[in-house]
């Protein structure tokens, strides 16, 4: 990026240098008889400026001596005024062309990462959970000027400054390799329409969709969303449960924040090969292993139900999903553990 406090000062440079040749020819003009202080300015600004007016007064050999290095030194200032300009104006379209290259390069190597689509507020929130958890994402956002703010609030991220809901915009984003992507678009029609261009692309992506009216989620929905999300049904309800269940609003921040706490939720899969599959939470032994309390299980056979506070002789099955609760390095023991 243009160095602004450099390019103030050579601006400066150039501007005082112009002010002490106009000084100095105005003074030097003042020498000659009949010369007015008026005369001596406007013939010294011609002069500097090279714009070929008349002589103010006829000039002798020393008149036009003065006037010749006024010119020379009118035309050196101007020299340095247009370089000035044309260097900030190539500095800041290389400094473009070099962030677009570095960009693409990152994003060329993004495998399993998440599509934001919007900056917004909402989509501010998302980029910072999931630097929170160390997940890689890319950012699409139309507008130059709030792209420009994401980068100031966050080191390294990866925008496409593009409309999210075409397809050229999902391709750079790399849609192809990616995990799943967010809608969060500042209104419902923009979020349908990327819903059904990436579902056009990927139709195995998984989506979640914001949606500002309740008429439009079975809209979403069917464009192609997974999973919709409206903040002002769960904004309503939550403001709701605060007065009636203070405590289990309270604890479910604590479980659920993402900053600076050390209870978390979490879910971890089952493949195959785990060593977990084909056991009892009995013969898991999960708890006194890890010290995770298993909070529910979703079978692989039926993704739409949850076995909640499972008993010590419910099965774990290949690909099922473990809702645990408990710290960072809790989890993580159990992770290496499903995984080993």
């Amino acid at each position: 990026m243009v160095n602004f406090r450099i390019l103030v000062r050579r601006t400066v440079l150039v501007l005082l240098l112009v002010a002490i040749f106009t000084v100095i020819g105005t003074v030097a003009f003042l020498q000659f008889p009949g010369w007015t202080l008026s005369d001596a300015l406007y013939m010294t600004i011609i002069t500097l400026s090279a714009v070929g007016y008349d002589e103010v007064r006829p000039l002798n050999d020393q008149g036009r001596a003065v006037a010749a290095l006024l010119l020379a030194g009118g035309i050196t200032s101007m020299g340095l005024w247009f370089a000035l300009i044309t260097s900030a104006i190539v500095e800041m379209d290389l400094a473009n062309v070099y962030r677009l290259r570095k960009t693409r390069r990152k994003m060329m190597q993004l495998k399993d990462h998440i599509i934001v689509c919007g900056a917004g507020r909402m989509g501010l929130q998302v980029m910072r959970e999931l630097i929170h958890e160390g997940v890689p994402y890319v950012v699409i956002e139309q507008d130059p000027a709030r792209a420009e703010e994401i980068r100031s609030l966050l080191d390294d991220v990866l925008i496409v400054e593009a409309d999210a809901t075409r397809d050229e915009s999902l391709d750079e984003a790399h849609i192809w390799t990616a995990r799943g992507l967010i809608a969060a678009l500042p209104d419902d029609v923009s979020n349908l329409f990327v819903c059904l261009s990436a579902k056009g692309l990927r139709p195995d992506l998984e989506i979640v969709a914001k949606a500002f009216e309740k008429e439009d989620i079975a809209k979403l929905h069917i464009a192609g969303a997974d999973h919709v999300i409206s903040p002002t049904i769960t904004g309503g309800s939550r403001m709701a449960s605060v007065l009636l269940r203070p405590q289990v609003v309270s604890f479910l921040d604590v479980v659920t924040s993402a900053e600076g706490l050390n209870l978390r939720l979490e879910e971890l899969g089952v493949p195959a090969d785990s060593p977990l599959a084909g056991h009892t939470l009995a013969e898991a032994q999960i708890p006194q292993r890890t010290g995770l309390i298993v909070i529910a299980i979703r079978h692989a056979a039926d993704r739409d139900a949850f076995i909640y506070n499972p008993g010590p002789d419910e099965k774990i099955l290949a690909d099922d999903v473990l809702i645990v609760l408990g710290s960072q390095e809790q989890i993580d023991s159990l992770q290496d553990t499903v995984r080993a």
